[in-house]
């Protein structure tokens, strides 16, 4: 397995500044961001998304995606232009986005193809701006178990709306690897971190068995983003990505 690319969700580091959080990058050797819409890079502020394309320019860190907190089925659709046009001058046409708010099974049918409507309404508009929605792959979303993920991604079938991934942390290791396998067409990014047993987040260095598993399913190429450190610090983050770049 090879052509990994590596980096790290700005959400991780909610209470330090992009300076810092660059700065740490850099000293872990990680060369991708995906800055996050709530407190890095909010979406009215131009300015600021145009100073954090330069910060990382600057220190030869490239912005891979938008981490937004838009969510379909809660936030008003015409929101998306303006998340998009955020993306575009971060330089990015990958947009994390959350969908709905509440669990594949706690959805009846018929809200379920309310639901796709919306989706797919979404999936247009992305298409015609020529940029790619990613479903955050969550607990407390549509998204939280992979048959609905699947069924989503088969009902909207659009190359424009796709999936990111993560280890479902209440869920066993075959089930994750399982997830992996049967999503892995649908994958752009991966969220990574790990959890054990207590769903407690731990080291990466203790999970590294179970993402060799992962990644042999999800495949070559894809870029792995870790999202949090186990302990919240900033100054973790240099052995996170050691041990990342580790599996």
């Amino acid at each position: 397995m090879k052509n990994y690319k590596y980096g790290l969700c700005s959400v991780s580091f909610r209470k330090n500044t992009p300076e810092e959080i660059v700065a740490a990058m850099v000293d872990a050797g990680l060369e991708y961001i995906e800055w996050g819409s709530d407190v890095h890079a909010p979406k009215d502020d131009i300015e600021n998304l145009k100073y954090l394309v330069k910060l990382t320019e600057q220190k030869g860190i490239k912005i891979s995606s938008y981490g937004t907190y838009f969510r379909i089925g809660t936030t008003p659709t015409e929101e998306l232009y303006e998340y998009i046009k955020a993306a575009r001058v971060l330089g990015t046409d990958i947009l994390r986005v959350w969908c709905g708010d509440k669990n594949f099974e706690e959805y009846t049918d018929a809200q379920k193809e309310e639901f796709y409507s919306l989706c797919r309404e979404c999936a247009e508009i992305a298409e015609r701006e020529g940029v790619t929605l990613c479903m955050e792959c969550h607990n407390n979303t549509l998204t939280n178990d992979v048959s609905g993920s699947l069924e989503l991604m088969q009902k909207i079938n659009s190359k424009n709306f796709l999936m990111y991934w993560q280890p479902n942390q209440k869920r066993d290791l075959e089930y994750n690897v399982s997830c992996a396998e049967k999503l892995c067409e649908y994958v752009v990014n991966v969220h990574t971190m790990h959890y054990n047993e207590d769903v407690k987040q731990v080291s990466l260095e203790e999970g590294i068995g179970a993402w060799r598993k992962y990644l042999e399913k999800l495949g070559e190429g894809k870029l792995l983003l870790l999202e949090f450190m186990p302990d919240g610090r900033i100054e973790s983050l240099k052995g996170q990505a050691a041990a990342l770049k580790s599996i």
